[in-house]
């Protein structure tokens, strides 16, 4: 009985150590990726942040505006931060094809084909989102932020912005805006693991409305211009999603008819 269960225990344990030698080799490249996309940023490291400023310089009137920083490493520390940040960026291409050679392999070809989809789209509604941060929330936040200069009681009142402060507001409004672009994503991937229908969450479109508000209160700076240009484009977005789950649903059942 013992020479016939032992092989069955090693022939059980060999495709999970093959596994695992695969994963290792996965996140070997994912990790070497972003160590080279590090690099290659932090060598245009203030390249990249004058990028990231130009919403600022463009909301300060022409020839205005002061970055500082208070700390004498503060500035050492932002192009780290902006290395990395970027870095993820560059990599995310390499790190994402090591993730899907990893799990594609133990998917059937339909499957893969649905899936494949999500997979495109992901990227491209964060890029949307950062866009949308960048080229239109940011430079009117700043706008209305800069707004405040002036005089209070004789004194002077003079926006004088940190490096990393700005730096640190900036991650928040791409990060905030890439991530929840993904919303199109979360909802159509649980309409179709079956965990949510259209009707549900046509019901719950109130719920939703409150729901986008309150999160773009949480993730956005505590003014009532960044907070709706979050908010309105999560509502819409949501409403996309209802309007494909209509569409998908159509097709299923047209091809059911047929």
């Amino acid at each position: 009985m013992n020479d016939q269960s032992t092989p069955e225990i090693d022939e059980s344990k060999a495709p999970l150590i093959e596994h695992l030698i695969e994963l290792r080799q996965r996140l070997l490249w994912a990790v070497a990726a972003l160590v080279v996309a590090f690099g290659f940023s932090l060598f245009f490291a203030d390249d990249i942040f004058a990028i990231l400023v130009k919403p600022l310089t463009a909301a300060f009137p022409a020839g205005e505006g002061t970055l500082i920083y208070t700390k004498l490493y503060e500035a050492f520390f932002v192009e780290i931060k902006v290395a990395m940040f970027a870095a993820f960026f560059l990599a995310f291409p390499i790190i994402s094809n090591q993730l899907w050679a990893f799990v594609a392999p133990g998917l059937y070809a339909q499957e893969k084909r649905a899936f494949l989809p999500f997979l495109i789209a992901t990227p491209v509604l964060f890029m949307a989102g950062a866009a949308l941060a960048y080229f239109i929330v940011m430079p009117t936040a700043f706008r209305f932020f800069i707004g405040f200069e002036g005089e209070v009681a004789g004194l002077s009142q003079e926006a004088l912005p940190a490096m990393g402060d700005y730096l640190s507001l900036v991650m928040q409004f791409i990060l905030a805006f890439g991530v929840c672009f993904q919303l199109p994503v979360l909802l159509l991937l649980l309409n179709r693991a079956g965990l949510v229908t259209r009707a549900q969450l046509k019901g719950l479109r109130r719920y939703m409305v409150v729901a986008a508000f309150a999160l773009a209160a949480i993730l956005t700076p505590p003014d009532v211009i960044s907070q709706l240009m979050l908010g309105i484009p999560l509502i819409l977005l949501y409403e996309v999603s209802l309007a494909i789950m209509w569409f998908t649903d159509r097709k299923k059942i047209e091809i059911e008819e047929a």
